[in-house]
């Protein structure tokens, strides 16, 4: 259990650990070194890493990357792929590594901490990271949760997103919609309708309030509001024109064919003066 513990408490403990064993950064070709397919992090910015990359070019690679052997020769990232590919983009042919030899379980872990830790993974990515260490390595939630620095409930509601369909989770993972929209939408059970609220979320940019508020009224109430909508519309347009006409401010309130209009007037000679533009009072 203290071993999960620490993975919470960061990298830096991983990288002073066993020194009197292997104390010294080294340096290894990037043609040596491969990328982890397992690793949590599949969405890296293409900007960001010019950026980095010319970082590089300026002051090279300040942390090392962090290896471990691989049976089949050269080594797999564990942690700093970032780093490796900006480095590539920068023409560099070698780059520092600290080199350990680390199962698939524990490569896992520490790959999932880092990009939690440097907040590099999308909300998808991150709940995907969990799914892996417990369908692949059977850990609980609560183990997850100890590992990662997170509570319970915290993972649990970050695994609910992976239930939601590819083109949902798009969106999340492009930053469309947010974790918070993600887990709202998660506990709609009609696939059809979580997915016209996922459009609706983006396309009229619902807060995850307005989403929840959403969710809780009859979906045929919803699909009402864009006729009433039109409807007062047509009646504000109908106001401005009236007003425009006859220079008083006029309100029209109605609904199913019916309602009132009512005119604005500020005395006596003013409400004569629109009587007659009405035809109401002959001179």
């Amino acid at each position: 259990m203290s071993r999960i513990k620490g993975l919470g408490m960061g990298m830096d403990a991983l990288f002073t650990e066993n020194e009197s064993q292997e104390r010294a950064t080294r340096t290894l070709r990037i043609t040596e070194i491969f990328p982890n397919k397992q690793q949590p992090r599949s969405d890296f910015d293409e900007e960001s890493l010019a950026a980095l990359a010319e970082s590089i070019k300026q002051h090279g690679v300040l942390q090392p990357l962090l290896v471990r052997p691989l049976e089949t020769g050269g080594y797999q990232i564990v942690a700093g792929e970032r780093r490796w590919r900006a480095a590539r983009m920068a023409g560099l042919e070698e780059v520092p590594v600290l080199i350990r030899n680390l199962d698939d379980r524990r490569t896992m872990e520490l790959a999932l901490v880092e990009n939690l830790q440097r907040e590099n993974l999308n909300p998808v990515e991150e709940a995907q990271g969990y799914r892996e260490l417990m369908d692949n390595y059977g850990y609980t939630q609560e183990q997850v949760a100890r590992i990662v620095g997170r509570s319970r409930p915290a993972v649990a509601n970050a695994l609910r997103i992976l239930t939601l369909d590819e083109q949902t989770l798009k969106l999340v993972r492009d930053g469309e919609i947010s974790a918070g929209h993600a887990k709202v939408l998660a506990g709609v059970e009609d696939k059809e309708y979580r997915a016209e609220l996922a459009s609706k979320v983006k396309k009229d940019m619902l807060t995850v309030r307005n989403l929840e508020e959403l969710v809780k009224k009859p979906r045929e109430e919803q699909r009402e509001k864009p006729q009433r909508e039109k409807k007062d519309n047509f009646l504000k347009e109908v106001e401005l024109s009236l007003a425009d006409s006859i220079g008083r401010k006029v309100t029209v309130r109605g609904k199913d064919g019916k309602g009132t209009l009512s005119i604005e007037f500020y005395s006596e000679d003013d409400l004569i003066a629109i009587a007659n533009l009405l035809g109401g009072i002959n001179g």
